[in-house]
């Protein structure tokens, strides 16, 4: 039910070679063996349903991650909230167990789990020993089979999302982000996961057992498995499992254009928080790395432009950070800052200085740092299995197969200086969404006008 921001992490420094760099990091010759050894495995089964398989017989562990079609944009425009109450019901009981039989179950095998609300799906997470597979399939195909979703369980689930709507008060800079999502997005796809209060507070559990056996169908599903697994034996148990499980339901369309422009919250704070949001390529886009690359520059890390500019050099603020998100559909690059009344005008002109300053181009020594920062990162993802089941359902979700991690270091590996600067040379960042929050109204800066 939180709005996540992937951050690309890095750093670290190499040695130019002519146009191109040498960005070797730690372990990465294991890394490549072993992404040659790991190939993804993909299936679709009679009922529709996508299952993906990265082998990798070097763990002890499995991780699973199932994308099931209940996301908030799924949401009735006069039900926002149905999707966020089952995210917190989904745990509570599947089949002929009950919620703390199901729950003690889970326990009694180690089983990790968690839920999470997304703009599309209704994200299941479970990591488990990969000799328990056999008993964990057995307790989680259930919850999106026959989740009891019991009326027992309704009152508890509704306080504890209004609890987690309420507590956006005490959150200044969520509050900033989400209503920045809110203006650039278009609807439903801009919806934060955490529903509306009159939905939460009248919502009856014949409703929501509705709405989950109309949306929750195996054609839009995606099931991503990682680790020590024989994806033979998992598909012949799931089969047996799923036989019955059978129906689609239409994809959410864009009902409303996004909103943009510009918005101040007023409120007597003795901070100001700051939310940007301009477009950016799909994850589809042949230049989504390019891309990520770009924004690795400007806040890859400490050693970023918008921390060197905006914090070190001037002292305008004691956070500043922008992520890439690549979208299927589309992209955003969001920004935050949070400085004081006095600074928060300089701030954001800085900072969309910075952000216009990429079309100027970037450094070697740049280029290196994120280069060896983004390759790090595809390293440590390769040591945990939950990561490279979340990294090919959703790559699956979004450009309709999955990469191994070899492939991505491969597309990194041919990227140079120059095409990332010819790149920004022609790159438009087209209208920026700002919203502010704090005792202070904020100016549109010149270069937006």
């Amino acid at each position: 039910m939180r709005l996540l921001l992937l951050l690309i992490a890095s750093g670290g420094m190499g040695t130019m070679i002519s146009n191109r760099l040498d960005y070797r990091v730690p372990n990465e010759a294991n890394f490549r063996k072993r992404g040659r050894m790991n190939t993804i495995v993909s299936t679709q089964l009679k009922n529709g349903l996508h299952v993906l398989f990265e082998p990798n017989d070097s763990v002890a562990s499995v991780g699973v991650r199932w994308l099931l079609p209940v996301g908030s944009a799924y949401d009735p425009p006069e039900r926002i909230g149905l999707s966020t109450l089952l995210s917190e019901l989904i745990f509570r009981g599947a089949g002929s167990l009950s919620s703390r039989e199901h729950s003690d179950a889970f326990d009694r095998l180690g089983v990790r789990r968690s839920s999470l609300l997304q703009t599309h799906h209704l994200r299941v997470d479970a990591t488990f020993l990969a000799d328990r597979w056999p008993q964990a399939l057995d307790l989680i195909v259930p919850m999106a089979l026959e989740p009891t979703l019991p009326e027992s369980e309704l009152e508890p689930t509704r306080r504890l999302s209004l609890q987690s709507l309420e507590s956006l008060e005490d959150e200044p800079q969520q509050q900033v982000m989400l209503r920045l999502r809110d203006r650039h997005v278009a609807s439903p796809f801009n919806r934060d996961g955490y529903g509306h209060a009159d939905v939460l507070e009248q919502a009856d559990i014949q409703t929501l057992q509705a709405h989950w056996q109309r949306y929750a169908c195996p054609q839009g599903s995606i099931l991503g498995v990682a680790g020590n697994i024989d994806p033979d034996q998992f598909i012949k148990q799931l089969e047996s499992l799923i036989e019955s499980w059978e129906g689609h339901a239409d994809e959410p369309a864009k009902s409303e254009p996004a909103q943009r422009g510009t918005q101040t919250i007023e409120q007597a704070t003795a901070q100001v928080h700051i939310g940007v949001a301009f477009d950016a390529p799909s994850e589809s886009d042949e230049e989504a790395m390019l891309e990520r690359l770009a924004i690795g520059v400007l806040s890859g890390s400490s050693s970023g432009r918008l921390f060197t500019e905006v914090r070190q050099k001037r002292s305008l603020c004691y956070s500043v950070g922008a992520s890439y998100g690549g979208g299927r559909d589309w992209g955003i690059v969001s920004l935050y800052a949070g400085t004081t009344p006095e600074r928060a005008q300089e701030t954001l002109d800085v900072s969309l200085g910075e952000i216009q300053r990429l079309c100027e181009g970037v450094e070697a020594d740049e280029f290196n740092r994120v280069v060896t920062g983004l390759k790090s990162q595809l390293i440590m993802q390769g040591e945990s299995v939950p990561a490279r089941a979340s990294a090919i359902v959703h790559d699956f979700f979004r450009l309709g197969r999955a990469r191994s991690l070899e492939e991505i270091a491969t597309q990194v590996d041919a990227i140079t200086l120059d095409q990332l600067n010819a790149y920004l040379a022609r790159r438009e960042f087209g209208e920026f969404t700002i919203v502010s929050l704090g005792p202070v109204e904020l100016k549109t800066p010149s270069l937006m006008a």
